[in-house]
């Protein structure tokens, strides 16, 4: 029993592997580390392949489970993919693929739809997720499809990519993406990207010049936490500390990663994939 029970406490101990396309799924990883203090995280940011969201569903798969299974020879306890545009095309294959927990992440258009707010609903997301029956599926299920503007954003992930989130070209991106919607009533915009919530606050400000309505932001990186938390304690994987121990690997460069954490108060060691 001893035996198991220490089995047990150094598969707690193991990190929380998270990855994305670049490094759109660091504004994931840090709302979980604030939130989860006492977990180990590994990071992997596959910016030598970004984007994904213009590529094909076959090649998005591949890329994607190149990904978890770098992450699992790393000896992480759960995957965590935070890329929409990779749960669209893989997160079936990830879960037959594993026998630890895979969690992923989805549009927040059903709680944009409950907000009660009037108005149409944007969902701001890459080509190939807005196209995905994934997100068709979502969308049907929620029964909201006439309130939607789906609005593909081609391009913004690669003005991102670089970290430098006041680009003024980024401004002048969203200026040109929302001109041919401008003045209408929009009561929620949604984040589809887990790049796009680094510059949600642009977005929001901009949305407000252009639209009528609340413009209220969704993102369903929060949501996501909330789900990996319950997940790691109900499976007994929670951390019971001590860790907060971040390494990151990219198939780029990874200083861009480092430079992005530490502007969010986050220390992280890098690794050579």
């Amino acid at each position: 029993m001893r035996r198991g029970t220490g089995r047990k406490v150094e598969k707690r101990e193991r990190p929380v592997g998270f990855f994305d396309s670049g490094v759109g799924g660091l504004s994931v990883l840090c709302h979980a580390v604030q939130e989860m203090p006492g977990e180990n995280f590994v990071y992997y940011g596959d910016s030598a392949h970004a984007p994904y969201g213009t590529k094909s569903e076959e090649e998005i798969k591949e890329l994607s489970l190149q990904c978890g299974e770098f992450l699992f020879q790393k000896g992480v306890k759960a995957i965590v993919m935070a890329c929409n545009t990779a749960t669209s095309a893989a997160v079936i294959r990830m879960r037959e693929k594993y026998r630890i927990p895979v969690i992923s992440i989805e549009p927040a258009v059903k709680p944009a739809s409950l907000c009660g707010n009037s108005g149409k609903i944007i969902v701001m997301a890459t080509p190939a997720t807005i196209a995905g029956p994934r997100y068709q599926g979502l969308v049907d299920r929620v029964g909201c499809r006439e309130r939607l503007i789906d609005l593909p954003c081609g391009g913004l992930v690669e003005l991102l990519e670089g970290g430098d989130f006041e680009n003024p070209a980024i401004a002048k991106y969203l200026r040109e993406k929302f001109a041919g919607i401008a003045g209408q009533e929009i009561g929620a915009i949604v984040m589809g990207c887990t790049h796009y919530s680094f510059v949600s606050g642009t977005i929001y400000r901009i949305a407000r010049e252009m639209f009528s309505g609340e413009c209220r932001i969704f993102d369903g990186m929060y949501g996501m936490v909330r789900q990996l938390k319950k997940i790691l304690r109900e499976e007994g994987l929670d951390n019971p500390g001590p860790g907060g121990k971040v390494r990151v690997y990219s198939s780029s460069d990874g200083e861009v990663y480092r430079r992005i954490l530490q502007a969010h108060g986050i220390e992280a060691e890098l690794g050579e994939a």
